[in-house]
C-alpha cells in the first residue's frame, strides 16, 4: 500500500493537533483531569440551549480544574468518609438513575404525529360551533336581580349596573364582560339561558345557578376561532408526553410491593 507525501503530512498534522491528542485538560497535583469532563459539561450546556464556543470551553476547562482542586482538598479532609456525604451521594445516584430511566422510557415511547393529530381533533370537536361574547350581573337574591332588570329596561346601562352590583369580582369590574367562550364553559343553567338569546338580547327573568342569580346579555355571536394545528402541535406533544410519563410512573407505583 502506498501513501502520498500529502497524505502523510496531513496525518502528521492531525496527530499533532492539541485537540486530537490531548486526553487530559491538565495535571493537578500529579492527578490527570480528563478532557471528557469538559465535554460532559459542554454537552449539558448545549442540551439546555446555550451555545458552546471557544470562550465557553475555556471557562469549562477552568471549572473542571477547580473542581479537581476542591475535590482533592475534600478528600484530604476525610469528607468522603462522613455519613452526610454518603447520604448525599446516594441521593445523587438515585437522581441520575431515575433521570436516565425516564429518558429511556421517553425515547422508547415517543408521542407520534398520529396521536397528536387525534388529540387536536378531539379538542376541535369539543370546542367547535358557536362562541358567545356575553355579559352577566350576579347577585344573591332573585328580587335584587329583578330590580336590576327593571332598571336596565328603564334606561340604566347594563355595564354600570354590573360594576355597581355584581358580586362576581372578575367580570363585575369590567362591566360584566365574560369575553368570548363557548356554551360548555359555563354551568348548565347559565349556558341553557345564554344560547336562547340573540345578539344584543338580555334575559327577561333572572337565571338561577349554584352561584346565585344571573342577568345575562349576549353582545355578539361567532363561529369558534380555533388555533391552527401546526401552531399548537408542540404544546400538545409536550402535554401528551407528560401524560405518558405520569402514566408510566403510576404503573410502576401500582406494581410495586410496598410494605
Amino acid at each position: 500500500m502506498k501513501f502520498s507525501l500529502q497524505a502523510l503530512a496531513a496525518a502528521a498534522l492531525i496527530a499533532s493537533a492539541p485537540w486530537a491528542s490531548a486526553q487530559n485538560v491538565a495535571i493537578v497535583n500529579g492527578k490527570a483531569v480528563p478532557t471528557a469532563r469538559v465535554e460532559a459539561l459542554a454537552q449539558q450546556m448545549a442540551a439546555s440551549g446555550r451555545p458552546v464556543d471557544e470562550a465557553t470551553r475555556a471557562q469549562l476547562k477552568e471549572e473542571v480544574i477547580l473542581r479537581e482542586i476542591f475535590m482533592q482538598e475534600a478528600q484530604k479532609r476525610g469528607i468522603a468518609a462522613t455519613e452526610e456525604y454518603r447520604t448525599q451521594m446516594e441521593l445523587a445516584r438515585q437522581t441520575i438513575l431515575i433521570r436516565a430511566l425516564f429518558a429511556d422510557h421517553q425515547k422508547k415511547n415517543p408521542v407520534t404525529d398520529a396521536e397528536i393529530k387525534a388529540e387536536y381533533d378531539k379538542f376541535a370537536a369539543a370546542n367547535a360551533g358557536k362562541e358567545f361574547r356575553a355579559r352577566h350581573i350576579l347577585v344573591e337574591k332573585e328580587d335584587e336581580a329583578k330590580a336590576i332588570i327593571a332598571a336596565i329596561k328603564g334606561g340604566a346601562k347594563f355595564e354600570d349596573q354590573a360594576k355597581q352590583k355584581s358580586k362576581d369580582p372578575g367580570s363585575g369590574a369590567n362591566g360584566g364582560d365574560l369575553d368570548w367562550a363557548n356554551a360548555a364553559s359555563y354551568v348548565t343553567e347559565f349556558s341553557e339561558a345564554m344560547v336562547k338569546l340573540d345578539k344584543g338580547q338580555m334575559t327577561e327573568t333572572p337565571v338561577k345557578s349554584q352561584f346565585g342569580w344571573h342577568i345575562i346579555r349576549v353582545d355578539d355571536v361567532r363561529q369558534a376561532q380555533l388555533p391552527a394545528f401546526d401552531d399548537v402541535k408542540p404544546q400538545i406533544a409536550q402535554q401528551m408526553q407528560q401524560q405518558k410519563m405520569a402514566e408510566f410512573q403510576k404503573s410502576l407505583r401500582d406494581k410495586a410491593k410496598v410494605q
